[in-house]
């Protein structure tokens, strides 16, 4: 995964600590109703492409870029679906830790731009455009859950519910 140079510059200060970030993930379909994924290189796992948003960058305009980057494809957001944090701890192969908060997206394809899958980085392995019921494997278990959001965000929305996921505690109120 290629690191923003914002968190190079933090690692100089802070070496492996781990570090809480802000990310996307971009649930992209195109015409055929087929979604966009990538084989990481880092864990060989198919997922749904995501990455972290650079300081001052509005988490649509990030999705928009990583699926570029990643894909080649021209993407346009649609859907806020959710906003979660994340209890999972990652320890990358280098040491470094962190946390995130994932914004996620639907997206569709650009049908002005590029629509045709490629490898755009060294982030992935392979992509391409796949039906609901022939995912390949494996699938990574974010991409699962996210899924999972996306089919829960689709249904309350079919039902006039169009508000994003996201978890809260309500205040103890003496």
């Amino acid at each position: 995964m290629t690191t923003p140079n914002f968190v190079l510059d933090l690692r100089k200060n802070i070496g492996h600590d781990p570090l809480w970030l802000m990310g996307v993930s971009a649930y992209v379909i195109d015409v055929q109703d087929r979604i966009l994924l990538g084989r990481r290189a880092d864990t060989g796992e198919w997922a749904l492409v995501y990455g972290i948003i650079e300081p001052g960058e509005e988490a649509a305009d990030t999705a928009i870029r990583e699926v570029k980057e990643e894909t080649g494809v021209d993407a346009v957001p649609t859907d806020l679906v959710s906003i979660k944090s994340s209890s999972r701890m990652l320890r990358y192969a280098n040491g470094d830790q962190a946390m995130y908060m994932d914004h996620l997206f639907i997206c569709t394809v650009d049908t002005s731009g590029d629509t045709e899958a490629r490898v755009g980085d060294d982030e992935s392995l392979d992509v391409g455009w796949f039906a609901l019921d022939d995912l390949p494997s494996p699938l990574a278990e974010s991409t699962k859950e996210r899924m999972r959001y996306v089919h829960e965000y689709q249904a309350n929305l079919a039902q006039g519910d169009g508000h994003a996921l996201f978890s809260y505690t309500p205040a103890v109120r003496s």
